[in-house]
């Protein structure tokens, strides 16, 4: 962004801050939430823009200090003086290298700050039967554990087991600040190749599970209207031992114009479990609107959202050469029980750098 385009956008920020509406009816309006939500982004970009800002400044006097000193060179009027013009003009240079990287941190660290502080991540087993239901346990248990030592919060939205450990799907949230920065280029299809715990003769198999990486909307970027909502209440299903089945406590969300359903049913509580629902609704509908948007776009740029799909094989886990290779990178890491236990930063670390 162009030095005057900050500063008008600085201006504008301003002066939204100044309306008195924005806060003067907090907090009896109907509107204070979303006045509120949006008082606190504005604040935020404020801050950032304010230190862009300085850093440029502060660019803009060492050029100017740089011109000067090439004026006395130029002049060549005192040797001692234009030998001191040549030692500041270096030492100058060696600061507006500095301030140019500072520059760029802040750049990188407001795509962060805007980036969704909260992904919705939806397993799902593919080919490969139980074997593959297993591997997306597997999967989730990797992604937990990374969540962990990242220290992210995580809630589980829905899920269904199957028999023997593993989930036909599960569905949850992480949260943090840098949480989708990680984990946005984690989407695709996952293919293991194993010895299945089932398996008599030894034969390898091969199972595939597909992973989503929804961004959780703000409260402010999805309205739906309650009139295209279909809400049903059933009894739960699965583990749980005396409790399940007991009370109508899970809830299938019908999106009544595309057809969308979303399901939840991990809460005991029938309110959380919509309220459960509601939000991977609310991830689904943003996923299908940046879809429709990237549309719109280049060959280039949907060539850049293409390794995000869900279709594409992005990763294949090997247990029997102890490799996982990723195939959008073309590159392999071995130690496989490392990275299942959640040691995922050499890939992910990758990923970002490759995947701009």
């Amino acid at each position: 962004m162009k030095t005057g385009e900050i500063k008008k956008e600085y201006d504008e920020v301003l002066e939204q801050l100044s309306s008195p509406g924005l806060i003067s009816n907090w907090p009896t309006s109907a509107k204070a939430a979303a006045d509120k939500e949006k008082f606190e982004e504005l604040i935020k970009r404020k801050v950032y823009l304010e230190k862009v800002i300085e850093k440029d400044k502060e660019l803009q006097d060492i050029k100017s200090k740089v011109d000067e000193n090439k004026s006395i060179i130029s002049a060549g009027e005192d040797s001692e003086l234009v030998a001191l013009a040549e030692t500041e003009i270096l030492q100058l240079q060696e600061k507006k290298k500095l301030l140019e990287k500072e520059l760029e941190a802040l750049a990188k660290g407001e795509e962060r700050e805007e980036g969704p502080r909260s992904v919705i991540v939806e397993i799902r087993a593919g080919t490969g039967g139980k074997e593959a239901a297993l591997f997306a346990g597997d999967l989730f248990k990797m992604y937990s554990k990374y969540g962990q030592a990242q220290g992210w919060q995580q809630k589980v939205l829905d899920s269904h087991p199957s028999e023997l450990g593993g989930f036909k799907e599960i569905i949850f949230e992480l949260k943090n600040k840098d949480v989708y920065s990680k984990m946005k280029h984690e989407g695709g299809v996952h293919r293991v190749q194993r010895i299945p715990e089932t398996e008599k003769t030894g034969r390898i198999h091969t199972s595939t599970a597909s992973v989503a990486v929804l961004p959780k909307p703000k409260g402010t970027e999805i309205k739906i209207s309650p009139k295209d909502l279909k809400i049903d209440v059933y009894k739960s299903s699965g583990p749980g031992g005396q409790y399940v089945n007991k009370r109508m406590t899970a809830v299938r969300i019908t999106y009544l114009p595309s057809g969308t359903v979303v399901t939840s049913q991990t809460e005991r509580n029938l309110q959380q479990n919509k309220e459960n629902a509601m939000s991977v609704l609310e991830a689904k509908l943003l996923e299908k609107e940046v879809t429709a948007e990237s549309e719109k776009l280049g060959e280039k740029r949907k060539a850049q959202i293409k390794g995000a799909q869900r279709a594409d094989k992005i990763r294949t886990y090997n247990f029997p050469q102890d490799r996982v290779t990723d195939h959008r990178l073309k590159k392999s890491w071995y130690n496989i029980e490392e990275i299942m236990a959640g040691r995922l930063d050499p890939l992910i670390k990758a990923l970002q750098k490759a995947l701009l």
